[in-house]
């Protein structure tokens, strides 16, 4: 414990140096109202002001933060597109939640810029008359770039590795051990400070020598953003005959291998863009070639095959937005519906129509747990598709084009998310094993988990449940165990042949426990409700006050009362030593995900050889429940 405290204190210390923190640090997300100023300044001038022109420099500086943190979004979002670039990424780690909440304000660079910016128009007035286009410009912009920017950058960077500097400052942009193209701008205070001498030295220098342009001053800054969130992407882009070809490239313009590398030996790869300067410095690693080579040369084939897959589905149009490659900080906690997604909504409609036309399934996310790789695939389809008659069919081809390709990658079990295993679209997953009978894949609807999740959140006090989608597999199951738990069960349901079957099921001596209903009325003085089929307003309005709403429907039914408590969906939260994740299952709080995706890794880590679709065996839910709990697995709730 001591020793903890002491690394703390000394952690503490280090960001406690001169120039480490940002100003505006503790502000938040409040931080953004210093764009206020610029954008009262435009709007005053083009309308309570005749000319607009004095002021344009405002609007260029806007202009120019929003084209930098479009840049470094559409690298984010490229760079998590793991169904495109998973083979040619040059670290294979996932990035978890600990580097993303330190990312978290990496666009604080372009507030610092955008500042400084401000004070060099107000000294330099003559900065907001820039022609549009100097071809003097650009060749002198390269210049000081090549000739001053970079070997400055070169040195600075050096200087901040030093044993006396890196503790105090640099550290902290290399706790990220997983590049990403937020990691850009992950840097101390000070840092940012020095990298505005080295954009500015471009910049400013061709207008004071009377050479600055606009096309030139957009053109540098932002090909400055695009090549450093390069560097960081942690995705070769380039080909390894673009070297081959031309030599003198290798130093004229590094990859991101290159720079990936840096963040692993930290004693070489220190340039900007240029590996000339590692050259002549004698710092230039020399596997960064061989190695970007064997990485670009990468094919599906090299790329190591998953233990297990987790096959989601979107679940409506706002949640399809909930994903690393449109916005990672977003994925990265439980979805909620936000303002500024609802813009976005008509945009996010159009794609999921369009993916209906022609698109197969996807890569979303992946993590490790003991040596073994999970993944989450998604087939792209929203929920309101399942419940259209004509799409049943082409929905069932994607599961079962899912569960083949599991298969021939050698994956070991195969788990399906809610409505991919429902029941009237393929049986909960026995369309796909009787099709298939020689699969080695294991095919799981880990529903024998969700049931004994939902049983083991009811305290054992409680004599009397209510239940809808009673005839459902996982209704059937929770039913038939509860009865056998001497617990009163209310199954609504309008078909009497189903309930009697159901009824027969169970041990003679527990068929009375069993009890039909057909209408919520008759269970208006029940206090447990669990809920398997979407209930109305009115259909809520039945449960007495003080009720508590279990559930396993998707999506989860709206709490309309106040006066009663509602149950998320079934979940568990996985084994502590879980790395590399960093995207929330749905709502699901970090490190939680559904239940049955928690069915199927038990499956996976207790070696099971069987298939586990179609009727949920009442006989097993313990067992899988034992299993979970001894491989580390936590219940978010447990009354037993």
């Amino acid at each position: 414990m001591e020793k903890q405290n002491e690394g703390s204190d000394s952690l503490l210390r280090k960001k406690d140096a001169a120039l480490f923190a940002w100003p505006w640090e503790n502000l938040g997300n409040y931080k953004y109202l210093s764009y206020g100023p610029f954008l009262a300044k435009v709007i005053y001038s083009m309308y309570w002001k005749e000319n607009i022109e004095e002021d344009i420099w405002c609007l260029h500086i806007l202009i120019l933060c929003a084209l930098r943190g479009l840049v470094h979004q559409l690298w984010s979002t490229y760079s998590n597109m793991l169904y495109l670039v998973r083979t040619r990424r040059v670290s294979q780690e996932g990035i978890g939640f600990e580097q993303i909440d330190n990312e978290w304000h990496w666009d604080n660079f372009l507030i610092l810029q955008a500042i400084v910016g401000s004070f060099a128009y107000l000294n330099f007035p003559s900065l907001a008359n820039l022609p549009l286009w100097d071809v003097r410009g650009f060749i002198s912009c390269l210049i000081l770039h090549i000739g001053i920017s970079e070997p400055l950058y070169y040195w600075m960077h050096k200087i901040l590795h030093s044993p006396h500097l890196f503790p105090l400052y640099h550290w902290q942009h290399h706790e990220s051990k997983i590049t990403h193209p937020f990691t850009a701008g992950h840097a101390t205070f000070l840092e940012h400070l020095l990298l505005c001498v080295v954009v500015g030295i471009p910049t400013l220098g061709i207008a004071f020598i009377g050479y600055g342009s606009i096309i030139v001053m957009y053109s540098y800054i932002l090909a400055f953003d695009f090549l450093r969130c390069l560097g960081h992407s942690n995705v070769e882009i380039f080909p390894h005959g673009f070297y081959q070809r031309v030599p003198l490239l290798r130093y004229i313009i590094y990859c991101p291998t290159y720079h990936s590398l840096h963040h692993q030996d930290m004693k070489t790869n220190f340039c900007l863009f240029m590996p000339l300067y590692d050259f002549l410095g004698n710092t230039l690693n020399t596997d960064s070639w061989n190695l970007q080579k064997e990485i670009s040369s990468r094919t599906s084939t090299d790329e190591r095959a998953p233990d297990f897959v987790f096959l989601a589905h979107i679940v409506d149009i706002m949640s399809s937005m909930h994903t690393p490659f449109l916005f990672r900080s977003f994925s990265s906690v439980p979805f909620s519906t936000r303002l500024f997604l609802l813009p976005l909504w008509p945009f996010a409609f159009l794609v999921v129509l369009s993916m209906w036309l022609k698109s197969k399934v996807l890569l979303i996310s992946f993590y490790n747990i003991r040596g073994k790789l999970n993944q989450s695939w998604v087939v792209p389809r929203a929920g309101f598709q399942y419940f259209l008659p004509f799409a049943a069919e082409g929905i069932n081809n994607l599961i079962e084009e899912a569960i083949l390709r599991a298969d021939k990658l050698g994956v070991k079990v195969i788990s399906l998310a809610a409505l991919n295993k429902n029941e009237a679209l393929n049986g909960g997953g026995t369309l796909f094993v009787n099709k298939h009978p020689n699969l080695k894949v294991r095919v799981v609807h880990g529903n024998t988990l969700t049931a004994a999740v939902i049983l083991n959140e009811i305290p054992r006090y409680v004599n009397e449940v209510f239940l809808t989608g009673a005839t459902s597999k996982l209704g059937r199951a929770i039913a038939l165990y509860l009865a056998r738990r001497r617990v009163r069960v209310l199954m609504l349901t309008q078909s009497t042949e189903r309930f009697m079957k159901i009824q027969r099921e169970a041990p003679a001596d527990c068929q009375k426990f069993l009890v039909q209903v057909t209408k919520y009325q008759g269970a208006k003085h029940c206090k447990t409700w669990i809920l398997g089929k979407w209930a109305t307003p009115r259909e809520q309005s039945w449960a007495p006050s003080g009720t508590h709403f279990y559930q396993f429907v998707v999506p989860p039914v709206i709490p309309f009362r106040r006066d009663c408590t509602y149950g998320k969906l079934a979940a568990m939260r996985l084994p502590k030593d879980v790395t590399g994740l960093g995207t929330c299952e749905y709502t699901m709080g970090r490190g939680v995900v559904h239940a049955c995706h928690a069915g199927g890794l038990v499956h996976l880590l207790e070696g099971w050889t069987h298939h586990e679709v179609g009727a949920i065996d009442v006989d097993r839910i313990d067992v899988v429940w034992e299993a979970a709990l001894k491989h580390g697995l936590k219940p978010l709730y447990n009354s037993r």
